[in-house]
């Protein structure tokens, strides 16, 4: 039996499998015809994602003007999309990194999928980037190279600079992690294909030539670990930049130091509900019950938890300090926001975000299936509104009364996003019916000591040096 984890903790792989199993399991989805579920889902993502393209070259053929932003509200549907789906991304770094240098087994039935989210979800979040400057066209004014622009040079004082490094870095880093986990799985689709084939060479090339030798076993664990230590600061460090757009301004409900923190919390939250809710659909549909489990589910639902209590504590935070701060300017901007015109956007991110993950203090309601991905699409709702809340109500009423004005979004606006959304899932979808879902060599790492039938083992062992104690203290308690 381990002398390192708890014969009592559940197993986090079932179905008592073994190793070929395993292998057979997760790779059947990329072989074999392509399903009708997966064509439907495909087509209707692909449809709404070219809707989406319709709406961006819209939008830069005819210019901002086509959307409801105004001389009042200059930011609006763009930046909360782009601080969404930033947020979003931030699931898979913490899943892949910190849980990684922190040995959390759970993360190896989630990990490869959410690494691809972060992904496709930066992917969105960058086209808002470009996007809401208005001339997506010169964008390349914004990197910081050698050029013969003369007097012109990137402005290192403009948050959208800043937005940019730190997408790109995440982005990269993201890649590397994602990409590095796969080589093993490659190979492994690469030696179950027909040599020469077409998909032989194709896997044979993605996979580096990776044989599994101990050389190549040590280095990937080598660069596993590095990725890791390198990633660990990008969790708190994209989105604290993001939340710098707005805590370095002066605008009231902006203007306050809670921001980062508040933020990076807001964004693991929104990014765990959103892995939750791909998650729950691929486990289904792909059948992998056996290696996306209840526990897999409760893990991920405990840090919602965690998450979601400090993001209520941030937004009761920032009650308190407005009230507490005396600035009648300052106290109007929270109370425009729960009493206003806006006040319907307000309370459903405060019920979403605040009152609906404290449900998850119940066991049952953690391990039930139906509820955590109603819990899930519920918080990412949420999460959207909070950005349209601290956004567009922080800026429909300024310092003028003169110049308050409202906002309302065009078609062109809505296109864009729900076209976002169909990008990432068509992206999502492209990428579980040709890569692994589940990382097959990490799972494989863990069946010994996770699997149900070591469970099993461990359990047996447990109650025969149990019956040994008992009889034991009987012949003790007869001699005396």
């Amino acid at each position: 039996m381990s002398h390192f984890e708890s014969p009592l903790r559940e197993p986090l792989i079932t179905g008592s499998k073994t190793y070929k199993q395993i292998t057979d399991d997760i790779v059947r989805g990329t072989e074999g015809s392509l399903g009708i579920t997966w064509l439907l889902s495909t087509g209707v993502a692909g449809l709404v994602a070219l809707f989406g393209v319709f709406c961006l070259t819209w939008t830069i053929l005819y210019g901002i003007g086509t959307w409801g932003v105004n001389t009042t509200v200059g930011w609006a549907w763009d930046i909360t999309n782009f601080v969404w789906w930033v947020g979003i991304g931030h699931a898979g770094t913490l899943i892949s990194a910190i849980l990684l240098l922190f040995r959390q087994k759970w993360r190896t039935g989630v990990n490869r999928a959410a690494e691809a989210m972060t992904i496709f979800a930066v992917v969105c979040a960058g086209l808002f980037v470009m996007l809401h400057t208005g001339r997506p066209w010169d964008v390349f004014y914004i990197l910081p190279y050698p050029n013969t622009r003369g007097p012109l040079w990137t402005n290192f004082n403009s948050p959208l600079l800043w937005d940019v490094f730190a997408i790109s870095t995440y982005l990269t880093v993201s890649l590397l992690f994602w990409y590095t986990g796969l080589v093993p799985d490659f190979a492994t689709i690469r030696d179950r294909s027909k040599a020469g084939s077409i998909r032989w060479k194709i896997y044979n090339i993605l996979s580096f030539g990776w044989v599994g030798s101990a050389k190549h076993w040590e280095r990937f664990e080598s660069l596993a670990l590095i990725l890791a230590g390198l990633a660990t600061p990008l969790v708190l460090s994209v989105h604290t930049i993001v939340s710098f757009d707005f805590a370095t301004s002066v605008i009231p409900g902006w203007h306050t130091t809670i921001l980062p923190p508040y933020f990076v919390a807001g964004a693991i939250f929104s990014g765990f509900a959103m892995v939750l809710t791909l998650m729950i659909v691929a486990r289904k549909v792909m059948n992998l019950q056996d290696y996306i489990t209840i526990a897999h589910i409760e893990s991920m639902n405990k840090i919602l938890l965690l998450t979601g209590t400090m993001v209520g504590t941030a937004y009761l935070t920032e009650l308190f300090v407005a009230w507490y701060s005396g600035s009648m300017i300052e106290q109007y901007a929270f109370a425009n926001r729960a009493f206003g015109p806006y006040l319907w956007a307000y309370w459903i991110m405060m019920s979403c975000n605040l009152i609906f993950p404290q449900f998850f203090w119940v066991k049952k309601l953690r391990r039930n299936i139906a509820f955590t991905f109603f819990a899930s699409i519920i918080v990412n709702i949420g999460m959207w509104f909070e950005r349209f809340v601290i956004i567009v109500l922080s800026l429909h009423r300024d310092y003028l009364p003169s110049s308050w004005t409202d906002y309302q979004p065009t078609w062109v606006e809505v296109g864009i996003y729900v076209g976002t959304g169909g990008i990432f899932m068509t992206l999502f979808l492209l990428f579980s019916r040709f890569f692994p879902v589940v990382a097959i060599a990490e799972v494989k790492s863990i069946l010994s000591i996770s699997g149900n039938q070591a469970r099993r083992e461990q359990m047996d062992e447990v109650k025969s040096d149990e019956a040994y104690q008992d009889v034991d203290a009987r012949l003790i308690y007869k001699i005396d």
